[in-house]
């Protein structure tokens, strides 16, 4: 089983083992008259009147909500808030990072060796994680999903193969759903590759999307059992909230630890903390599936106009998202990187709408994604659209 055979230790790389982590005098008193961090006690350089409109937390302490303090280091009511919401025993599991990127980002440099480890990943799938790895110095493995038909879901012998072949190979990367394909990957997958003796490292879940998927489609969970297990997750997405940038990561208690061993000592910004909290309450929550609802509603409006369209191929993929992945089709009626581009750039630049090529992906050729957008932005999106496949 993974939890016999996994050793946190011997994947982690030695000095982020032996890191101790920064401390501060407000790691033990975090109230009174606080002259210990070399904070401006005269308050923040705002004109009058142009404090932040925050929302009001029900039980704010002194230090987190006060910009000219250092925000909280720990976050924890943030971090029993998600575990509460996605059923998580405690809020060890947790780690918050400035976005999923830090998260991944953070992965990478804990779990490998710069120039000599590697990880693995399975396009298409989503472009961070190969800027990451580089940035790094970490070579990236790629066993591309299977693509016949718009599957875009995992090839676990072809992983296997390769994690024998090489065993530099410290993290694999999934994504599900994934980007661009809007595929929520098979369960029983990701846990054959999680089940596999022959892997010792980490295997990373990228869930950005999950809120949009069937409820219980998460395996955030499976983390009490699979210690090498991570979730990534995010509250710019269903939660509306891209501009807070509060990435979540859910692993082991061991694992939760030492990311948080290596962050920064200050990384969630207080405006963000507030925002988050309030967006985890129980009217926050009520607001984030009622959004769902809606974008959910207008997936299916938009999926069911595209196809009227003709030059518009059949969606791909399992359109688990937030958006669509759109063929568009040639004077042959097959998908057409070139027309693809060309109406892109001709949306954006004449039209005044803004979409994604990604007619350069494994299993993508000729599409556009396009995020669904409000009533009215899909009906300006469908009219644009119709009007310039008709030129």
């Amino acid at each position: 089983m993974a939890r016999e055979r996994f050793s946190l230790k011997a994947v982690v790389r030695p000095n982020i083992w032996a890191l101790k982590p920064y401390r501060c005098a407000r790691d033990d008193y975090s109230t009174g008259i606080l002259l210990d961090a070399n904070e401006n006690s005269f308050g923040p350089s705002l004109p009058a009147g142009h404090q932040p409109p925050l929302p009001a937390l029900s039980n704010p302490s002194y230090t987190d909500t006060h910009l000219e303090r250092y925000p909280d280091p720990y976050q924890k009511e943030i971090k029993q808030s998600l575990a509460n919401f996605r059923g998580l025993p405690s809020t060890e599991h947790f780690f918050l990072g400035v976005g999923s990127d830090e998260s991944l980002d953070l992965i990478i440099r804990v779990f490998c060796v710069p120039a000599r480890d590697k990880v693995l990943i399975c396009p298409p799938t989503y472009g961070m994680y190969s800027v990451c790895a580089q940035i790094n110095d970490v070579e990236v493995v790629k066993v591309p999903l299977d693509v016949e038909g718009g599957k875009f879901q995992l090839k676990t012998d072809e992983i296997k193969k390769a994690v024998d072949a090489d065993p530099s190979i410290k993290v694999i990367f999934l994504c599900s759903p994934g980007n661009p394909t809007g595929t929520l990957l098979n369960p029983e997958d990701i846990k054959e590759i999680l089940d596999y003796e022959g892997f010792s490292g980490v295997v990373v879940v990228d869930e950005a999307y999950i809120d949009f998927c069937p409820k219980g489609s998460s395996v955030a969970p499976w983390v009490t059992k699979y210690p090498n297990l991570i979730v990534t997750q995010t509250l710019s997405k269903a939660f509306g909230l891209a501009g807070i940038r509060l990435g979540v990561a859910i692993s082991s208690p061991e694992i939760a630890q030492i990311f948080n061993n290596t962050k920064a000592p200050y990384n969630i910004s207080t405006p963000s903390s507030i925002l988050a909290r309030s967006a985890l309450t129980d009217e926050g929550i009520a607001q984030m599936h009622e959004h769902i609802r809606r974008i959910l509603a207008e997936r299916s409006r938009l999926i069911d106009e595209l196809s009227k369209l003709k030059g518009v191929g059949q969606i791909i993929g399992g359109n688990h998202a937030n958006f669509v992945l759109v063929p568009i089709l040639g004077s042959n009626d097959k998908p057409d990187n070139q027309r693809a581009f060309s109406i892109y750039k001709a949306l954006a630049e004449s039209e005044g709408v803004v979409v994604r090529y990604r007619g350069t992906e494994l299993g993508c050729e000729g599409c556009v994604r396009i995020t669904i957008g409000t009533e009215k932005e899909n009906d300006v999106l469908l009219n644009r659209l119709r009007k310039l496949l008709q030129e």
